[in-house]
C-alpha cells in the first residue's frame, strides 16, 4: 500500500485494487497538487477545503455519509462525529472513515472537533494507520490530538490539517505544536508518501511526518 499526502486533509491511498482519495481540497488552497486520480473519494464534510471532488479524474465513487461500503479488495465504514465541541451547532457534523485493505485498517478523522467517545472508539476498532488533524481551531487542538492518538493506539499516526507555508494565513497551528512533548517516537520523512504492508508496521505507536 502506498499512502501519499497531498496536503491539508487530502491523501491518496493506493492499494492493489483501488485508489482512495480523501477530502480533496479546492484549487484556491495552493498546495502543489494538480488533478488527482482515484476510484473512490471520501468526503468527511461539505466544506470547500474537503469536498472538491471535481479535482479527481474519471468517474469515482463518492462517499459522503455514514454507512458500510464494499469494493473489490476494499471495505469502507463511515461513522458520525462532530466538527466542534458544541454537538455540531457551530460547524456541523463530519464523517470519520475507516478503510480496510491489504490486511490493514486505516482511519481518516476528517475535521474531528472533539475527543472520541467510547462508542466511537469501539466502532473505529483496532487501527494500523491513523490520519489525524492536529492544527486546532477548526479541529481538535494539538494537545487533544495527542489524547486521541492514545485513545486509539495505532501503529502509525500521520498528522494532517496543520499550518504550512501553503496555508500560512490560516488560523491553525504548525505540526510542531502537536509534536511538543509527545510521548511517541517521531519520524520526519523526506517524501510525501510511505509504502507499507502489514509486516512492516512498527511494534508500537510511531508518528510519521510526511513532507509537503
Amino acid at each position: 500500500m502506498k499512502i501519499i499526502y497531498n496536503g491539508h486533509a487530502c491523501f491518496s491511498i493506493e492499494t492493489s485494487s483501488e485508489t482512495i482519495v480523501t477530502d480533496p481540497f479546492g484549487e484556491e488552497i495552493p498546495y502543489p497538487v494538480g488533478r488527482l486520480k482515484g476510484d473512490i473519494v471520501t468526503v468527511s464534510h461539505e466544506h470547500f477545503d474537503h469536498n472538491a471532488v471535481k479535482r479527481v479524474e474519471g468517474n469515482p465513487h463518492i462517499i459522503k455519509s455514514p454507512g458500510e461500503y464494499n469494493f473489490p479488495g476494499v471495505k469502507i465504514k463511515g461513522l458520525s462525529a462532530f466538527h466542534d465541541k458544541n454537538k455540531g451547532r457551530e460547524r456541523g457534523q463530519i464523517t470519520i472513515f475507516v478503510i480496510e485493505a491489504e490486511s490493514m485498517r486505516l482511519c481518516h478523522l476528517g475535521d474531528l472537533g472533539e475527543l472520541l467517545n467510547e462508542e466511537q472508539i469501539k466502532a473505529i476498532g483496532d487501527i494500523d494507520i491513523f490520519l489525524i488533524p492536529t492544527g486546532g481551531f477548526f479541529t481538535i487542538e494539538p494537545e487533544e490530538a495527542q489524547k486521541v492518538v492514545r485513545q486509539i493506539n495505532p501503529y502509525i499516526a500521520i498528522p494532517m490539517h496543520y499550518k504550512t507555508n501553503y496555508v500560512r494565513d490560516w488560523n491553525i497551528k504548525p505540526v510542531d505544536a502537536f509534536l511538543k512533548d509527545i510521548p511517541f517516537p517521531v519520524k520526519q520523512l523526506n517524501t510525501n508518501y510511505i509504502e507499507i504492508d502489514k509486516e512492516s508496521l512498527p511494534k508500537t505507536t510511531e508518528i510519521y511526518i510526511l513532507k509537503i
